[in-house]
């Protein structure tokens, strides 16, 4: 893989801000310097280098330059390149490479790419520095059907169900008393955006999006989009009474940032997806044995984590493999940490209790009814940017065209079907989607 070493410096810092809008939205805010600048290895730093050349080449016009991407010259396989984010989410791609189950497919698997944040992991991919990823669910929508990109992103997997929450600081007991407030989101295009939203008008309250004004009314909630690393940082020093994001990060807010948990998105949306695992679709097309196989490994590692909660968590933490930047201990609260801890159900982050489910879960397979529902919420969800493409969507033909479900379907039966997961079969393939406040 050829990386790009253009300096920063080189870069016209207003065509950079430019590309980072276009991806993350107007309210998108610089990471810390820390959170950018600590521990980054020589991998990392040529990465970035190669994210400010795409920058100042214009991201609008990255389209053309997906390809097929990590394929060998000789027209071979090609390597896994994976990206990701610091995020539990992401826990079946680092498995699968860390515990070989990529390999285990005939699967040549590279080190995973840490990234700090949407923009950086989109940038990434569009350049073909990545191959394999996982997206925000809502992000892909926004990717492969808003006009300012037109990628080509295929969604081939789920890579986890739940394992988001909404934190917020102690003197937040429920929704109402986040008026007057700000509440971080880690994307516009993300669940959670859209579940923060729909809980918000449950409860009487209008979200904002407009970073640019000064006051907020008491009915009012101002959104802002923030690194999921700086999410903890924001909450202990009172910049923001609150985000919703995926863990550990809601973890860590509770051990370390003195927060607590509101509510569970789990809780609210059952068993629906945050993040899913993306191709480019010429790649899919190109090279459906090879997508198969990691789609194999990924319902593997899946598996792996979901009989190993903890063994994974140590596997994954700074501890075990590094691959997670965090300590066991957060990232152990996130996969196991739930229902058997009773403040929960009495504070009412939990509430559907009968429902069953784990703080996060693992199932492969990408029902077509989530993304169908999803694209009708998301045209309720406010965002900063144009948005109007959304009304122009037929979420059935969106469920179709967007998620590629041969792949997986195959690997997944491979696995001995649903039932491996304790999805009944009846259940494997097809659902309703349950919402509930």
């Amino acid at each position: 893989m050829t990386h790009d070493h253009t300096n920063h410096d080189d870069v016209d810092p207003d065509v950079a801000e430019s590309a980072r809008e276009l991806v993350g939205g107007a309210g998108w805010r610089d990471p810390s310097e820390k959170a950018r600048t600590s521990g980054l290895s020589r991998r990392e730093f040529m990465k970035e280098s190669g994210l400010a050349s795409l920058a100042a080449a214009g991201v609008g016009s990255t389209a053309g330059c997906l390809g097929v991407g990590g394929g060998g010259g000789d027209g071979g396989p090609p390597t896994a390149e994976i990206g990701y984010l610091p995020i539990t989410d992401a826990a079946p791609l680092l498995t699968g490479y860390a515990n070989d189950h990529f390999a285990d497919h005939g699967v040549d698997a590279a080190e995973p790419t840490l990234f700090r944040g949407w923009s950086d992991l989109a940038e990434a991919f569009l350049s073909g520095a990545v191959n394999v990823a996982h997206f925000l669910m809502p992000m892909t929508v926004w990717m492969r059907y808003g006009d300012e990109l037109d990628a080509n992103v295929q969604v081939v997997a789920w890579d986890h169900t739940d394992g988001s929450a909404l934190t917020v600081q102690q003197d937040i007991d429920e929704w109402a008393d986040l008026g007057g407030g700000t509440v971080a989101v880690p994307f516009w295009y993300s669940i959670h955006n859209v579940i923060l939203q729909m809980g918000l008008r449950e409860h009487g309250l209008t979200p904002r999006t407009d970073s640019s004004a000064d006051e907020v009314a008491d009915d009012e909630v101002n959104l802002v989009v923030t690194p999921p690393p700086d999410m903890p940082a924001a909450l202990a020093n009172g910049s923001i009474e609150g985000y919703i994001v995926a863990e550990p990060f809601n973890a860590i807010g509770e051990l370390n940032a003195g927060g607590k948990i509101l509510r569970f998105t789990g809780d609210v949306w059952r068993e629906h997806a945050c993040c899913v695992v993306v191709m480019r679709e010429e790649l899919v097309e190109s090279q459906p044995g090879w997508t198969t196989d990691v789609m194999s490994g990924i319902v593997d590692a899946q598996q792996y984590l979901r009989e190993n909660r903890s063994e994974a968590a140590q596997l994954l933490s700074s501890e075990g493999s590094g691959l997670l930047p965090q300590g066991p201990e957060p990232i152990d609260r996130a996969l196991t940490h739930y229902d058997e801890h009773e403040p929960y159900l009495e504070s009412g982050a939990i509430q559907n209790a009968d429902w069953d489910i784990e703080r996060i879960g693992f199932y492969p397979y990408p029902y077509p009814s989530y993304t169908e529902e999803l694209v009708r919420r998301m045209r309720e969800t406010r965002v900063e940017g144009e948005d109007a493409f959304l009304d122009e969507l037929d979420p059935a033909e969106v469920a179709d065209d967007l998620v590629a479900y041969d792949p997986v379907r195959t690997a997944l039966e491979e696995a001995g079907g649903p039932p491996a997961f304790d999805v009944p079969e009846d259940d494997g393939y097809e659902r309703q989607e349950t919402i509930r406040f």
